[in-house]
């Protein structure tokens, strides 16, 4: 069988300000999809050729983690639906790629800092391999490992994965990378935990991975932060292949609120690679509290194969060229669901500053008539045409919660880090909508940036069929735009009831960085 013999192939101003409505509507459709795609997975047709740059989601939060409330943690997820058992090579990074995650803090659509990572694959024996002395002949092992592993560079380890992540002020395309290093020994290289091959290869995974946590000096920053590259389990959850099965699931089942967690999360035994880091906040804003943050991901324009690839791990291809973004993600679901299928390329390669050449697919938005149809519910989306609570919440932020001061309107997370961390156990699952309906005080989640346990599929279900206007009355208190009226709503109260059946509340999670859980092995 050659099952897996390499990586598993496979998310004017007026205008701009109307992109706001993407990220709303992309998951009320999302609340349901099929198996080929989760929040960002497999999500516009070039990505599905190169799923080692396919960004899953993008995590942006003040971190919650005891005694770490002045940090901000950025998690940027890649390789979507990763099966545990998915051997014998697993899901090393792509050497020829660059990941970024971008920091915009002055709120005018564009990059003030970037985090960029890239990763080198080789084998042990610098480069020469593991061998195994059959009947007098040195021959080479075909296994990841040639025994168990428990340590940081193990023996035993064939394959070893390191990276390398550097900062840039100002465009990234402009030069003046600077490395970020150990805090322990000043290396600029860091090793990367092979995957969760199994129990017997691994006995303790959670203590292996975090041999690989490690603290960080940026340049440019007085306070060392936290990094950890290495595979989780999948934080997301999602009932996929009901929506996207024409919302193949009952009126009834979906707008009962004792049946939010009615079926099991669909990708709760998927696998996702993870890139975090922890920053203290006074490194990443400026003047003003609020950052807005994304992360992408981009292969060099020219692609030279090797017909005769010579031995070793990366013999096979010699890129050049430029680069040039295949993947970007900021708001959870924004390409899926919202952007017209002959543009879902160009999102993906395409910049916030940028956004108004998207325009035409928010203003309009055509998720809520698509849920009428699938649910037989005529007559029910709203009516609030621009949908400028949608637009006020998702690309410009809400005033007094997450709006940086002169903000251009672009899809991107936004964060106001200022607003104290809640702690787990506290935390909203609906974020600022929960803390609106529950009239507590959590404002520290989505869309106020995400948190790993923020239910976003749910939240989005609420606020793009008009329940962020129910919850603003008629007084205009959250700024959401005048046209933010519950005459404005004709499925009323019941927007608030909305739900695709999937708690996110229950995914397993650690509470301290990296947040995400051990991944599944591939045998237990």
């Amino acid at each position: 069988m050659t099952h897996r013999t390499a990586a598993h192939p496979g998310r004017s101003t007026k205008r701009l300000q109307m992109l706001a409505a993407i990220p709303l509507a992309v998951a009320a459709l999302a609340a349901g999809m099929s198996d080929a795609q989760a929040s960002s997975h497999r999500e516009a047709p070039f990505i599905t050729t190169t799923p080692k740059v396919d960004a899953t989601d993008f995590y942006m939060f003040n971190s919650y983690e005891t005694g770490r409330g002045a940090y901000v943690t950025l998690i940027a997820n890649y390789q979507p639906l990763q099966d545990a058992y998915g051997g014998p090579n697993y899901f090393a990074m792509d050497p020829n790629a660059l990941y970024e995650i971008h920091i915009d803090n002055n709120g005018d659509a564009k990059e003030d800092l970037t985090f960029q990572f890239r990763f080198s694959n080789k084998l042990a024996g610098n480069g020469a391999g593991v061998s195994l002395n059959i009947g007098g002949k040195m021959v080479g092992i075909p296994l990841i490992q040639a025994g168990q592993i428990s340590n940081v560079k193990d023996a035993n380890l064939q394959l070893g994965e390191s990276f390398q992540v550097s900062v840039l002020r100002g465009d990234r395309r402009n030069g003046g990378a600077q490395a970020v290093t150990n805090a322990g020994n000043g290396a600029n290289v860091f090793d990367k935990p092979v995957d969760y091959i199994g129990t017997k290869t691994i006995p303790d995974y959670a203590g292996y991975a975090a041999k690989h946590i490690y603290s960080v000096n940026i340049p440019g920053c007085n306070m060392p932060a936290k990094l950890f590259v290495g595979q989780r389990q999948d934080p997301f959850a999602v009932n996929l292949g009901t929506i996207f099965d024409l919302v193949n699931a009952p009126l009834a089942v979906i707008t009962d609120p004792a049946l939010i967690g009615a079926v099991p999360n669909t990708i709760g035994d998927k696998n996702v690679t993870t890139l975090a880091l922890e920053v203290h906040a006074s490194c990443l804003k400026a003047n003003d509290s609020v950052i807005g943050g994304w992360t992408t991901a981009s292969l060099r324009q020219a692609r030279l194969l090797n017909p005769s690839p010579a031995s070793g791990h990366q013999g096979s291809e010699k890129p050049g060229g430029a680069w040039v973004q295949v993947s970007r993600l900021g708001m959870p679901l924004v390409n899926e669901v919202v952007i017209g299928l002959k543009d879902k390329d160009k999102f993906n390669a395409s910049k916030p500053s940028d956004d108004a050449q998207f325009a035409d697919y928010v203003t309009n938005p055509t998720l809520p008539a698509l849920l009428e149809i699938a649910l037989n519910i005529p007559g029910t989306a709203p009516t609030n045409f621009p949908r400028t609570d949608l637009v006020t919440t998702f690309l410009t932020g809400i005033q007094g919660l997450n709006q940086p001061a002169g903000v251009v309107g672009s899809e991107m997370l936004r964060l106001n880090t200022a607003i104290p961390a809640v702690p787990f156990a506290q935390q909203n699952r609906l974020g600022v909508v929960g803390n609106i309906l529950a009239g507590g005080s959590d404002n520290a989640g989505y869309p106020n940036g995400r948190r790993p346990k923020d239910d976003v599929v749910d939240i989005s279900l609420v606020a793009v069929m008009g329940g962020l206007c129910m919850a603003n009355g008629d007084t205009n208190a959250l700024k959401l735009g005048t046209t933010c009226k519950p005459s404005a709503v004709p499925l009323g109260a019941t927007a608030f009831r909305l739900h695709d059946a999937v708690d996110q509340a229950v995914v397993p999670l650690l509470p301290a960085f990296p947040y995400l859980n051990t991944p599944i092995p591939g045998a237990k």
